[in-house]
């Protein structure tokens, strides 16, 4: 190999006769070179090398510009080209972006935001047009939105508000600090945009719960002319997932068909999310069968939703087809594999996959990977076993990590060890309204009245309310959401109507409302009313009234469905002859035939 690389600068020099400004000539020759030596850094140093042996002085400032710009261009480690940039002694502008860019690029950006400090201070150099892009990507980077806010400023006084690539920099730095609001701002004052700049705003909106913000914009794109591309394809599946909107995301799924978008893998992937993630996973296994590049991310992808969708063994045999094409597994795949392992209720081979993701293929484990652990042994029933492994975790549990085994403890009755999950939660998240309504749980299947009384007490004490819960449908490309007590809805009294119907009919299944879980001092038949109020039944007799028969029903849900809901959903999709998916906030449900593909553990 090294021979290879002396060959590359022999052959270019052995017919060459220097002549007597022979410095000026190999310089040119040079940098020449170095415009021509593509992603190598090996050739690279090969010629920084010939450049010093042949009498190119090392702090030589054009040289020295061409190099460092060679290595940024190739992401090559930042500690080279700072060597080199310390041996200049008047960089210029050019120079001084060039490694701003550099760090802005690399996994430490920092010394992006230092580097210009010393450009602006020490050396008196004025920024460019090229220098705040840079900038603002590596500030985006940090996270820090008052750093970012303050060279903002610097900008506007600069007078490069107004160039289109310092817009998008700001468009894109304040989607990703969640200041969709004013990346929509920067956008709005933006007398060009280009497809960039649409991409950013609609991502924006797509990050951070602005899903209809996203798809509103996006048909003001269309309508401007704007074509969109892959990464528009990207926000937009984002924003449908995001509100669950299946029937939208379809009709994306169409468009890409139709202007050739269904091959891009960024789009292909997102679509199979799409899928995955509104629990439709037929359709998902058709884009993964017809996609004509599959990465990692794709099988990851399918193999998580498959798991998430409560098809354990089916993402495990899809795990086993990847490991034979000998692609290699991420920090992701496993924890779709060890979700499945947990829903299939298969605990040896879950703690098989965990030695294996570390020993063959070292990965070292996270938080998530633990979480996975602790799931499988609660659901196998094994919840003492799941505290002694917390206990001797490798990385500090979180409070994901105890509220799963306090949601074990409810279900399988341990109050001691559920009291422990609880006490510790309250020193990690003590104002999460989840825990007291599981603690409430635990003391109310123990029959311990008092001390539900003393949960609901200490909630009002400590300023604790309950996360208002919404529900959101889709019906006729249109996305309806309910929340608890709102009946401004067109359509209330059919709706009502119909759940009034709904709970006569589940009573004659000998459906019961579970009572004991509502955290209220009130009548029964209030409490019986306030639970037949949840929000995914209300969107439940909302969709039996506006559909046709036998049509599936998909629900999105911001919180946990509460273990009443779930007891009548069963019985709903049983009584009406309807597939009815959920996706609460822990996991998605397959409701069919009086029966849940969770297995009635979530």
């Amino acid at each position: 190999m090294r021979s290879n690389q002396a060959s590359y600068l022999a052959s270019t020099f052995s017919t060459q006769t220097f002549p007597e400004n022979h410095l000026s000539f190999i310089l040119r020759n040079c940098i020449s070179l170095l415009q021509l030596c593509g992603s190598s850094q090996s050739k690279l140093k090969q010629i920084h090398a010939f450049s010093i042996r042949h009498g190119v002085p090392p702090p030589n400032p054009d040289f020295n510009k061409h190099l460092i710009f060679s290595l940024v261009s190739i992401s090559a480690p930042m500690s080279y080209a700072t060597r080199i940039f310390q041996q200049i002694q008047a960089p210029n502008i050019f120079t001084w972006n060039t490694m701003v860019r550099g760090f802005a690029e690399s996994e430490n950006p920092r010394p992006a935001v230092e580097l210009y400090s010393q450009m602006h201070a020490a050396s008196s150099i004025q920024p460019d047009t090229h220098t705040f892009p840079f900038l603002f990507k590596a500030v985006a980077k940090l996270m820090d939105a008052r750093l970012g806010e303050g060279i903002h400023s610097i900008v506007v006084r600069n007078g490069f508000d107004s160039l289109l690539f310092v817009q998008n920099s700001l468009v894109h730095m304040y989607s990703v600090f969640g200041f969709a609001e004013s990346a929509y701002k920067v956008f709005e004052f933006m007398s060009e945009r280009d497809l960039v700049a649409w991409n950013s705003v609609i991502n924006g909106f797509a990050l951070n719960g602005m899903a209809n913000e996203a798809l509103t914009l996006f048909k003001e794109m269309g309508s401007v002319g704007v074509k969109p591309d892959g990464f528009t394809m990207v926000s937009l599946l984002s924003a449908c997932v995001e509100l669950g909107a299946l029937a939208l995301g379809e009709r994306v799924h169409v468009y890409m068909l139709k202007v050739g978008l269904v091959q891009n893998p960024h789009a292909s992937n997102a679509l199979l999310d799409l899928y995955s993630k509104c629990g439709n996973i037929i359709d998902a296994l058709k884009v993964f069968d017809e996609m004509h590049e599959r990465s990692v991310v794709s099988w990851t992808s399918l193999i998580v939703g498959l798991a998430v969708n409560g098809l354990g063994n089916e993402a495990l045999k899809l795990f086993g087809e990847l490991e034979r094409k000998g692609l290699k597994p991420s920090e992701i795949t496993f924890v779709g594999v060890l979700y499945a392992c947990s829903h299939c209720g298969m605990v040896d081979e879950g703690f098989d996959y965990f030695r294996r993701m570390k020993e063959e293929y070292g990965i070292l484990p996270r938080i998530e990977h633990h979480g996975c652990i602790v799931d499988l042994l609660c659901r196998a029933g094994k919840v003492r076993d799941a505290y002694e492994y917390i206990r001797n975790m490798s990385v500090p549990p979180n409070a994901v990590i105890w509220r799963t085994l306090l949601g074990a403890c409810t279900i399988h009755g341990h109050l001691e060890l559920g009291e422990i999950a609880r006490a510790e939660i309250l020193q990690l998240e003590p104002k999460h309204c989840g825990d007291f309504v599981l603690l409430s749980n635990l003391y109310a299947s123990e029959r311990r009245w008092l001390d539900v009384q003393n949960v609901r007490r200490t909630m009002l004490m400590k300023g604790v309310k309950k996360t208002p819960g919404y529900s959101l449908v889709e019906l006729k490309n249109r996305v309806y959401e309910f929340i608890m007590g709102d009946r401004s809805h067109p359509q209330s009294e059919e709706t009502y109507a119909m759940l009034g119907k709904i709970t006569e009919s589940l009573k004659i299944e000998g459906y019961v409302p579970r009572t004991v879980n509502v955290l209220a001092d009130i009548e029964e038949e209030e409490k019986e009313t306030a639970l037949s109020h949840h929000t995914e039944k209300v969107a439940i007799a909302f969709m039996l009234v506006n559909t046709p028969p036998r049509t599936p029903i998909r629900i999105m849900k911001n919180l946990r469905v509460c273990a009443d809901c779930h007891l009548a959903i069963k019985l709903i999709s049983k009584v009406f002859e309807r597939e009815i998916v959920v996706r609460d906030r822990s996991r998605f449900h397959h409701f069919k035939d009086g029966l849940c593909s969770c297995k009635d553990y979530w």
